[in-house]
């Protein structure tokens, strides 16, 4: 089992934080260039005062707002974080009705109706720099329609969403999910990407695509 052990590596100038926010405790990422403090900040679901002051505190500037999906439990800080630093807001071009609808984005059965236009629509396999940090997007329907990762091959990990998760992968239930597609997401991942690269997801602990290769119970299908 130790050759199936998580091993983050440590680059320069860069580093990842996590935050974890809201009744179903929501993955909260900063990854931050150190030596700029420009930060991209994921998936800010909730708390936003406390997401807000953090930033604040710990004088990062915010290079943008990436959403991996348009949940209420992913979206809800992402209004006020925009607000207060005049960052943009992005997600993949498939997502924008969900974000925008509160019935969709199970932001109005959770009493907190929010309806949110993103600065940027993403495509597939399009490579974004911000922040000095590079990213490509992956859209990975299934939790949603437009649910995407996005793998900074340069820091060898993979922002999940609620996608992939560890030996687990996210619900096919709620408002244009697909159980179909999910499965045809976690097969792209777990045999496109390198066995090491580590997988940040939407809840719990992270995990990596070699172990998720062996253990995860969709792989029998890849």
């Amino acid at each position: 089992m130790n050759s199936l052990r998580i091993r983050p590596k440590e680059f320069e100038n860069f580093e990842i934080r996590k935050a974890v926010v809201g009744p179903i405790a929501t993955n909260v990422y900063f990854l931050t260039r150190t030596d700029t403090r420009d930060v991209l900040v994921v998936d800010p679901g909730a708390e936003a005062r406390l997401l807000i002051q953090y930033l604040k505190n710990n004088e990062y500037t915010p290079a943008a707002v990436l959403l991996t999906h348009a949940h209420e439990d992913h979206i809800m800080a992402a209004g006020p974080i925009r607000e207060a630093f005049g960052c943009p807001i992005l997600c993949h071009e498939a997502e924008a009705a969900l974000l925008a609808d509160p019935a969709h984005n199970c932001s109005a059965s959770a009493g907190t109706p929010c309806a949110l236009t993103a600065d940027r629509l993403l495509k597939e396999g399009e490579e974004v720099t911000l922040g000095g940090m590079t990213f490509r997007v992956l859209h990975t329907p299934g939790h949603t329609a437009g649910s995407c990762c996005y793998y900074f091959p340069a820091y060898e990990m993979l922002i999940s969403g609620d996608t992939l998760f560890h030996g687990s992968y996210g619900r096919t239930d709620l408002p244009t999910g697909s159980d179909a597609q999910m499965l045809s997401s976690i097969r792209r991942l777990l045999s496109e990407l390198p066995g090491e690269t580590i997988v940040y997801p939407g809840h719990m602990d992270r995990t990596f695509i070699a172990f998720e290769q062996r253990f995860n119970p969709l792989a029998e299908f890849v």
